[in-house]
């Protein structure tokens, strides 16, 4: 059997493409939040990309679920107000097909089995070519189809499926009893006349269908009994039923299209439009993974759709968000870098501030409200804040940052810097990867009026290179400078216990980043001490020297 898809309106809350810990735990924080604040909406947390290590760990330790992958926002079959649950019924009749494609204003239907299974599609044109070219004899339903089309009345039942030859009683009686031979695959359209009737019965004919109401005789009814002949009454005349009759037939008797095009709720919206602007179709069947039908699509209703409900949190930048973002409906951003390339169309809340973490405002957020915060979000919005803020050492650090820190490790019974080491050490981002997969692991495009550069940075509690390893780091990012048209591209190895970060870049970005630098003279793998903010002590003095050339 088929089940129809029971689709809930959502809030998906992610972080940037690259997802860090702070990045994955907001998105948590920030959905549980939420969803406490507000009982209407359902905050989900999702991510846009691989967890890391440490991101694995900071979870793990605190008994967290891993939020899900979310692969884009863009609109889908789903998320339009599509036809839900229109579809006939194969063993419908040809006339309850027609007026539910009139009634909806349609000119086709899907066609489903006793499961809603598929199979296939009729079209009033369909209907049409019956009616003028069809087998004009042929009766084949069930008894019920008859009653209701023919708005008739059972008088005795025998067979829940009709399938006979459709014959009606035009001539007089003699004429008729004389050369007429009856058989039990008959369906005889026949008036009040007794002598064709009882005829009819002792012939055991398949159905007999009493026009204008006429009478039966009772000794007639008792022999139909015996000979299990099937009667109907119709206050209908005999031109009427003729002229219905054969729209009492199951649908599957038409020519059904069989395979038509057809639309599962998953399947984007522009895609849809682009098939359906080629094939010219009006209607297409939705249907699931079993080919279980869940109703029909028409051109016209691309114009009802709802975009789905996204909250931004540690970004705010097309570029790093989720792919499909211009066709979703942007609700709240919560973040703590520059204001970047994001717009919408209408006023929503945002909250930017100039702190170490995105999680250090959330922890605000919670407080200003006095939502209690259970263990499991204070322990991982704790490392969190631990992560971004390099163990309160980088210069990105706010006396916000210190003071959610300090409560967090008091609320958990937790020493943040012993636990901040045993984080940072089973996050290390420099196990078990490829130098490419190290570059960009943590990779970040910025541009400067038509310029573009991209700055990588991992965090490791110990960085031990060799001359080669450094040069093969070298001959990587020229490659990708390159490849891309990268005015620079850098890798900066941070290490958090000494509070410095180790430099690599393409050979051309060499004036750049003694400029950017102040320095007198860089080498490759050469120790920068107390940098490590990318976005604080990084970027900006790169972005200046790039504005000036």
């Amino acid at each position: 059997m088929c089940k129809g898809d029971e689709i809930m309106d959502k809030v998906y809350v992610f972080g940037h493409k690259k997802p860090d810990t702070d990045s994955v735990v907001s998105a948590i924080t920030a959905s549980y939040y939420i969803n406490e604040t507000n009982k209407n909406i359902n905050a989900q947390p999702r991510v846009l990309g691989h967890l890391n290590n440490e991101t694995k760990f900071v979870l793990d330790y605190f008994n967290v679920k891993h939020p899900k992958y979310l692969n884009d926002v863009r609109l889908q079959i789903r998320d339009v107000n599509y036809q839900k649950d229109f579809f006939i019924e194969e063993h419908h009749s040809i006339m309850e097909c027609y007026n539910a494609m009139i009634d909806n204003q349609v000119s086709g239907i899907p066609i489903v089995d006793s499961n809603k299974e598929l199979k296939g599609i009729v079209t009033l044109k369909d209907i049409a070519k019956e009616l003028i070219n069809g087998n004009f004899e042929l009766l084949h339903t069930s008894y019920d189809n008859i009653l209701k089309v023919l708005k008739a009345r059972e008088v005795l039942k025998f067979d829940e499926e009709i399938s006979a030859k459709i014959m009606a009683a035009a001539y007089r009686s003699t004429t008729f009893l004389n050369n007429i031979t009856l058989s039990n695959d008959i369906a005889l359209i026949v008036g009040d006349r007794h002598s064709i009737i009882e005829y009819a019965i002792m012939s055991k004919v398949k159905l007999i269908i009493v026009v204008g109401n006429g009478e039966i005789k009772l000794q007639h009814l008792k022999i139909a009994k015996e000979n299990r002949v099937n009667i109907i009454k119709t206050p209908l005349s005999t031109f009427e039923v003729t002229k219905l009759i054969n729209i009492c037939n199951y649908i599957n008797t038409l020519p059904i299209k069989p395979n038509p095009i057809t639309f599962t709720l998953y399947d984007y919206l522009s895609d849809f439009i682009e098939i359906s602007s080629k094939l010219k179709h009006t209607n297409y069947p939705i249907i699931d993974k079993n080919n279980c039908c869940l109703g029909m699509i028409r051109i016209n209703d691309v114009v009802n759709r709802k975009r789905k409900k996204v909250v931004l949190v540690d970004h705010n930048e097309e570029n790093q968000s989720v792919d499909g973002l211009e066709e979703a409906e942007i609700i709240e951003i919560i973040d703590h870098h520059r204001l970047g390339t994001i717009a919408t169309n209408n006023p929503i809340n945002f909250r930017n501030m100039a702190v170490g973490s995105t999680n250090t405002i959330l922890y605000l957020m919670y407080k200003e409200k006095k939502l209690p915060i259970p263990n499991d979000i204070a322990g991982i919005m704790l490392s969190a804040i631990i992560s971004d803020t390099l163990l309160l050492k980088s210069p990105t650090t706010t006396k916000s940052d210190e003071l959610a820190v300090t409560e967090l490790s008091k609320m958990l019974g937790i020493n943040y810097k012993t636990y901040g080491i045993k984080m940072f050490e089973a996050g290390s981002e420099l196990k078990d990867k490829t130098k490419e997969e190290i570059i960009y692991h943590d990779f970040k495009l910025f541009h400067v009026e038509d310029k573009q550069m991209g700055v990588g940075q991992v965090f490791t509690t110990s960085f031990n290179y060799k001359e080669k390893d450094i040069l093969e780091y070298q001959q990587l990012l020229d490659n990708i400078s390159v490849n891309n048209n990268y005015v620079l591209v850098a890798l900066f190895i941070t290490d958090i216990i000494s509070n410095g970060s180790y430099i690599i870049y393409n050979s051309k970005a060499k004036s750049i980043l003694l400029d950017a630098f102040n320095l007198d003279n860089i080498s490759e793998g050469m120790y920068l001490k107390d940098i490590v903010s990318r976005k604080k002590q990084i970027i900006p003095p790169i972005i200046e020297v790039l504005d000036n050339k």
